[in-house]
């Protein structure tokens, strides 16, 4: 007796038992043998036509339109066994892609992964925070022997894998960057040149790049379409706004970016961020910057690492720990 035959009459038992006693021990071996179907890939409808063929056994004379909806039955779980064998299959593939980007966005955090650096006199803190599995902010330190601190903060106007990818491209062209260059609009033009050849049009990068050199205090940079950051000015216990001008990288190859200064004084800092910040919603509008400033002034008080988290921590909870777009927030105290 073939496999077939051998579960069609152990179904017919079953179901003849269960019309006559209402027997739950009929219903629990019903399951079994589900499950026993499912491990041989017994489709919906060979289970149905199974039913119907042990209830024309156990009742010959089954009225027409019983044998009729039984049909009708027959060809609704064909059509749900057909349509579930492709949900399974997009399913499969489905897994299949989580688990690339999971294995993507480990990379992503490898390749990009920056050192927070010791340097005299000053305070770091730098947090970033994807909303997804990929992210599509980037922040990079950059520290020479002369303690000189280059900055960058970033973020693709588009995510996921490819963001991901622009992104490292502009980390390791960054790296090969000489010494000699390292003024932040050489830096943004340089990169703007290297997003424009290789960089999809569709796909545009803010970018905001500083250069603090210890020996004069002085902070200089420049913007790539970048969400400004803000100053604050310990003397005058004063927040501004820095602004910047500058197109996004890749737009044109031959762009121009124009370089500013501060001079950074004792108890100063500079908060550089992205607008996964700034764009955070609160029901049903965005928060405005001024709104954003007056979290960040509650917290600057604690050491800068410290602040950055605590900054996040409010967000994350104001929008229901449900992140919208990438946060990241970086602030440095000047404190010598």
């Amino acid at each position: 007796m073939n496999k077939v035959n051998l579960d069609l009459e152990n179904y017919r038992k079953l179901l003849k038992q269960y019309m006559i006693t209402q027997d739950e021990k009929a219903l629990y071996q019903a399951e079994q043998f589900t499950k026993l179907s499912m491990q041989h890939n017994i489709s919906p409808e060979e289970i149905v036509n199974v039913h119907i063929q042990a209830l024309k056994e156990i009742y010959p004379d089954l009225p027409k339109e019983i044998d009729d909806s039984m049909s009708f039955l027959l060809e609704a779980m064909i059509s749900y066994g057909l349509a579930y064998q492709e949900f399974q299959s997009l399913r499969e593939k489905q897994l299949e892609l989580k688990s690339e980007i999971s294995v993507a966005a480990n990379m992503q955090q490898t390749l990009l992964s920056t050192v927070k650096p010791s340097i005299r006199g000053l305070d770091i803190g730098a947090t970033s925070i994807p909303a997804n599995q990929m992210s599509g902010d980037y922040y990079h330190f950059v520290k020479d022997n002369e303690d000189t601190l280059g900055i960058a903060i970033a973020d693709v106007i588009g995510k996921g894998v490819p963001a991901a990818l622009s992104m490292s491209m502009i980390k390791y062209s960054m790296d090969s960057f000489p010494l000699s260059q390292r003024n932040p609009s050489a830096i943004l033009e340089n990169l703007n040149r290297v997003v424009e050849r290789n960089v999809d049009p569709s796909m545009f990068i803010t970018m905001f790049y500083g250069l603090y050199d210890p020996k004069t205090s002085v902070f200089q940079y420049s913007s790539a379409g970048h969400e400004p950051g803000f100053y604050y000015n310990a003397k005058m216990d004063k927040f501004d706004e820095i602004k910047a001008k500058g197109l996004v990288l890749g737009v044109s190859n031959d762009t121009v970016y124009q370089q500013y200064e501060l001079e950074i004084n004792k108890g100063d800092m500079i908060i550089l961020l992205t607008d996964g910040v700034t764009e955070c919603r609160l029901a049903d509008r965005f928060i405005e910057r001024d709104e954003v400033l007056d979290v960040i002034k509650k917290f600057t008080h604690l050491p800068a690492q410290e602040a950055v988290e605590q900054v996040y921590k409010y967000f994350e909870r104001l929008q229901d720990f449900q992140l919208r777009d990438d946060f990241t927030l970086i602030i440095i105290k000047k404190d010598v």
